[in-house]
């Protein structure tokens, strides 16, 4: 069996840039993959203002983007991949492939065009909820996808 996938990105966003800074994604099987990002030098503002963002932390941990890309490519090719639709994330995808002159492997929808029996605000709601039920913090992009991955379950788009 196929799962849906899903993929949540987490971002630095200023008066002067926004830059992706973590992202997760399922797999076929609804495994996660989660990965920090080394940002490119052209998103960081000029005056270096990143507001609560480690730059020194995502440069030693993080993922190089043609690497990043490369695991895209792997796990996602040809594919719908589900978003909150609350953040940039197709900005954010853009970003990261323009930087290295590519086009995505996949396209992006929001979650409301594979559970269409509830409408965006219900959704939203319900995945909210779904997050404070299991404890998850909302910026970590590993449990934005769990919590849709949940929702998707209890849609009865997953079994268990």
């Amino acid at each position: 069996m196929s799962f849906p996938r899903f993929l949540d990105i987490e971002y630095c966003q200023t008066d002067d840039a926004i830059f992706p800074t973590a992202m997760a994604w399922s797999l076929a099987d609804g495994r996660m993959k989660t990965v920090v990002i080394t940002p490119e030098d052209a998103w960081i503002p000029e005056d270096g203002d990143t507001g609560d963002v480690d730059l020194l932390y995502l440069e030693e941990q993080g993922v190089p983007l043609l690497e990043l890309a490369r695991e895209l490519h792997e796990d996602l090719p040809d594919q719908t991949v589900y978003v909150d639709g609350m953040d940039p994330d197709e900005l954010l995808v853009d970003l990261i492939f323009s930087a290295i002159r590519q086009e995505a492997p996949f396209e992006i929808a929001p979650v409301s065009e594979l559970i269409d029996g509830l409408d965006s605000g219900d959704l939203e709601d319900r995945r909210h909820q779904i997050m404070i039920e299991e404890g998850l913090e909302p910026h970590i992009p590993e449990n934005g996808v769990y919590a849709l991955l949940l929702l998707a379950r209890e849609e009865g788009y997953l079994e268990d």
